[in-house]
């Protein structure tokens, strides 16, 4: 599995499952363009790490939540390393909110971060490959909640199912181009975002439990998927999602 020749673009580069992303695409041999909101100082040692690696990479501080900076973002990338072959839709947060009581701030920004980033990264993404010529991959991190109900976190999603629906509507419209749209939807994946409950005995224990496989993923993990998608191996892969959870989705009525 090579990437040699490759650029990618990673949105929330810099920590949990971006960051494993970009250093295995690193690994793989791409050139590498790390978008950021915060921490200017974790972009710079991930910039160290894969210029350690022997790859090329830029940082590129670029709220993916409005579209002018996304343009930048790619304006950036193309100017670096004259091409974009591979897009990861990867930023994401979430308010942890139920129905009652998400405020229309907290709605809004969630669906801006996690879904209107991801079509419009798509768009950017799709015009530049069709531009290039080529083809390319475009790769969007749902989680196994575009299909599996969270209560006390709808907003969220939210998000992910329409991100479920622009992957599969997407990756059906740019076929022709030989542009493929994946996603990728982990489970309960050990990062910052679950924080609090890797600090909590209990509540690890319990999630552990319900998780077949006995544990929640290593952000790598959730990367060599990506990697693989990003390859030649995966020519014949879009339209659809391919889950990395554990088995969880097969064994528990949801979280």
């Amino acid at each position: 599995m090579s990437l040699k020749g490759k650029a990618a673009v990673v949105t929330g580069g810099n920590s949990g499952i971006g960051m494993a992303i970009v250093l295995e695409l690193a690994r793989q041999g791409a050139s590498v363009v790390i978008d950021y909101v915060a921490h200017p100082e974790a972009t710079e040692e991930l910039e160290r790490q894969v210029h350690a690696l022997g790859d090329q990479v830029i940082g590129v501080k670029a709220d993916v939540s409005q579209v002018a900076e996304l343009q930048n973002l790619f304006a950036a990338a193309v100017k670096a390393f004259g091409r974009v072959d591979i897009v990861v839709n990867n930023a994401g947060i979430e308010t942890r909110t139920s129905i009652l009581n998400t405020t229309e701030a907290q709605f809004e920004k969630v669906m801006a971060v996690n879904l209107k980033s991801a079509f419009f990264g798509t768009q950017l993404a799709a015009q530049q490959m069709i531009k290039q010529g080529g083809g390319g991959r475009i790769i969007n991190i749902t989680s196994v909640h575009e299909d599996w109900p969270m209560p006390g976190n709808t907003a969220y999603c939210l998000s992910k199912g329409g991100m479920r629906m622009l992957t599969r509507t997407a990756g059906v419209e740019l076929a022709p181009h030989n542009i493929l749209v994946v996603g990728v939807g982990p489970g309960a994946v050990a990062t910052p975002i679950n924080l609090t409950t890797m600090q909590d005995p209990l509540l690890l224990k319990k999630l552990d439990s319900a998780i077949p496989l006995g544990r929640m993923a290593k952000p790598e993990e959730i990367a060599s998927l990506v990697a693989f998608l990003a390859s030649d191996g995966a020519s014949y892969i879009t339209a659809t999602t391919i889950f990395a959870d554990g088995g969880i989705m097969q064994s528990s009525p949801g979280l």
